[in-house]
């Protein structure tokens, strides 16, 4: 992994020049939930300008970084990383919590993310990835094996909103998923043991036939949709 971003960090200070301000390695990665199969390093880079010309010079730099299997940097300029704080309330408090300077000014220490428009981006990712979730297990065939993949795939997402929702609400709010999980579920009185379940598949510490899907299934939905009504009961709550 060091190897990798170093060479990542050459090849964007070679192309890019004094454009070049400060490149980030941010999520689990730098939070210390990294797993090699399924977790990705995530790089964000602030550029002086972003025209065409010079995305076109970081472009080799970028290729090169989705050919190791990662996705490609994210560019702001400084200015557009600042006033992107009102619409990527979520994204950039994550990035804020767990970042790793890699190369340059460390630009998001001072970055200030509106803590109000944070708790109605909360509510509607709640909302919205909760439908999604239905609509997803609704379009699968009745294949334990789809209903797993289902959950596998989306657990990440729903763990990074239950941390969010603990900032949302107030309270402290730890960086490593599970601990975050289990802080949630003790605060709004759910059971995690369905998104441990999941965690576990998806991180080799269990083994797919030792889950039944259809029976987590029910517990992972009956989870997110307590998280999501409560969330919004509470945030109605604290606004009066």
């Amino acid at each position: 992994m060091e190897k990798q971003l170093n060479e990542l960090v050459e090849k964007l200070k070679g192309a890019a020049g004094a454009n070049l301000k400060s490149v980030v390695l941010y999520g689990s990665a730098a939070s210390g939930d990294f797993h090699p199969k399924h977790s990705d390093l995530n790089v964000l880079c602030v550029v002086e300008k972003s025209d065409a010309g010079e995305l076109a010079k970081l472009n080799p730099a970028s290729v090169w970084w989705a050919r190791k299997g990662h996705p490609a940097p994210l560019v702001f300029t400084l200015e557009a990383l600042q006033r992107s704080a009102d619409v990527f309330a979520i994204e950039l408090l994550d990035i804020k919590a767990s970042r790793r300077v890699l190369f340059g000014e460390d630009v998001l220490g001072a970055l200030e993310v509106p803590m109000s428009l944070h708790r109605v981006e909360v509510e509607r990712e709640l909302r919205v990835n909760l439908l999604r979730l239905r609509q997803a297990y609704l379009a699968a065939p009745a294949k334990p094996k789809r209903v797993l993949q289902l959950m596998t795939a989306s657990v990440s997402t729903f763990l990074a909103l239950f941390r969010h929702a603990l900032i949302a609400l107030g309270e402290q709010a730890p960086q490593q998923k599970r601990d975050a999980l289990e802080r949630l579920a003790t605060l709004l009185g759910f059971n995690a043991a369905a998104f441990h379940a999941i965690l576990d598949v998806r991180e080799g510490r269990r083994r797919e036939k030792d889950v039944d899907p259809e029976a987590v299934f029910r517990d992972y939905l009956e989870g997110v949709t307590r998280v999501t009504n409560e969330v919004d009961r509470r945030m109605e709550e604290l606004s009066h």
